[in-house]
């Protein structure tokens, strides 16, 4: 067995109204190798979401696993993780059919709502 740590991150848009959230309920998670892997991320937004997910091996960088923009709700990603997208039940659980001693990391789960106007850079109001 091994055990996998789980943590929070959240990533806003420029212009945030503080809106979105996500939240991790499982603190740990042990899973023996071999096993099925799921790991939840439940979230809030009050445009439409881009959720993302990454991993983080100690003394390492974050890694991005996947993301889901808009289109299938099934998002496929590297290493064999894969998420889907549930509208109505406001998740996106990370999932992997076979857990390997490898993915013993943190994993951050992560959204940012999508912006209107001028995303990114200054807005310009007229005198």
């Amino acid at each position: 067995m091994f055990l996998l740590l789980i943590s929070t991150l959240g990533i806003f848009a420029p212009r945030d109204t503080g809106a979105q959230s996500v939240t991790q309920p499982d603190v740990h998670v042990t899973v023996s190798e071999g096993a099925p892997l799921e790991l939840r991320c439940n979230y809030s937004s009050s445009g439409t979401p881009y959720l993302f997910w990454y991993m983080q091996h100690p003394n390492q960088g974050l890694q991005f696993l996947l993301k889901y923009f808009s289109g299938d709700t099934l998002v496929k990603g590297i290493k064999g993780f894969e998420a889907e997208f549930k509208k109505h039940e406001t998740t996106f659980h990370l999932r992997k059919s076979r857990a390997l001693g490898s993915d013993a990391a943190n994993y951050f789960c992560a959204v940012r709502d999508t912006v209107s106007g001028t995303a990114g850079g200054a807005e310009h109001k007229p005198p």
